[in-house]
């Protein structure tokens, strides 16, 4: 298991880093890479003053946190954009997860071009964990929302892979549309008749979400099931707001740049909005 913590020496940082610190601890062979990128938009003499700076505290860092002992510890400083500088080291080290904190948001930079995690996400190909909270050995209370998609499938099952799905499993969330329901209510329908329509409507996305879960041999005994009528982000922040999560588990989907910039995604909206810690995974590439 290869993990890269992006930190900026912020308090968001540092509880990204130790929260990579635990996730690394059950690895036996795990490796920690910690990456702080120089702006290198200015003077030279300034930026090898930075990365001087910037190793003395990182050695810091991991002498500190008790949640690093015992892990293999690799720091990094690099220059360049933020962004670019996390994906370029994330190559490098062929990491299988970034763990980052929530950024500082300014909102009119955001609108166009996003937060340093977002765009870390839509322009790379890692799966991206965003801690909000502060670090927990294990994520107990894990809600993975699935719409069906590849997207879902591979979210899973990175889930799975990087043991933030643990033992305890997780609870598989899916929105449905009852498409006709406000169409009855305008005819006059009897109430009942309209429960009874949700009711089949519900049944038959709990029947296609098994079958989902068939197809790609993610079938498991530990999963438990919400579905619920509504639309994604509706679904989801309620779910957020009655389940106490600990760990948001989305997957991304492929979208052109123009799109993305116009409307965003669910799972943009998720980490812009939520306050909760949020793995999301990216489409896998072809």
């Amino acid at each position: 298991m290869r993990i890269l913590a992006a930190t900026d020496f912020s308090t968001r940082s540092n509880r990204a880093l130790r929260q990579a610190g635990l996730l690394a601890q059950p690895f036996c062979c795990a490796t920690l890479h910690v990456v702080h990128v120089v702006d290198n938009d200015q003077p030279e003499e300034l930026v090898q003053i930075e990365k001087r700076e910037a190793e003395r505290l990182l050695a810091e860092q991991m002498a500190s946190m008790p949640e690093l002992r015992g892990v293999q510890c690799r720091p990094m400083v690099v220059t360049g954009d933020p962004f670019d500088g996390i994906l370029r080291t994330a190559a490098q080290v062929s990491a299988d997860l970034i763990v980052m904190g929530t950024h500082r948001k300014q909102l009119l930079l955001d609108i166009f071009v996003g937060t340093t995690i977002e765009r870390v996400i839509r322009k790379g190909s890692f799966p991206v964990l965003m801690v909000n909270h502060d670090a927990q050995r294990s994520y107990d209370n894990v809600v993975v929302p699935v719409d069906m998609s590849e997207a879902s499938a591979n979210a899973l099952r990175i889930g799975l892979s990087t043991r933030l799905i643990g033992n305890s499993g997780a609870t598989l969330l899916h929105a449905f549309l009852a498409m006709a329901k406000g169409r009855m209510f305008v005819d006059g329908v009897d109430p009942a008749s309209i429960d009874e329509y949700v009711s089949d409507e519900r049944r038959t996305a709990m029947d296609e979400l098994a079958s989902f879960l068939v197809a790609n041999d993610l079938d498991r005994p530990q999963w438990s099931f919400r579905i619920e009528e509504g639309g994604p982000m509706e679904v989801i922040s309620r779910a957020v707001a009655e389940m106490r999560l600990d760990l948001l588990v989305m997957g991304t989907h492929g979208r052109s740049r123009l799109l993305k910039a116009l409307i965003g995604s669910v799972t943009e909206e998720a980490l812009r909005s939520l306050s909760v810690d949020i793995l999301a995974v990216p489409p896998v590439e072809r």
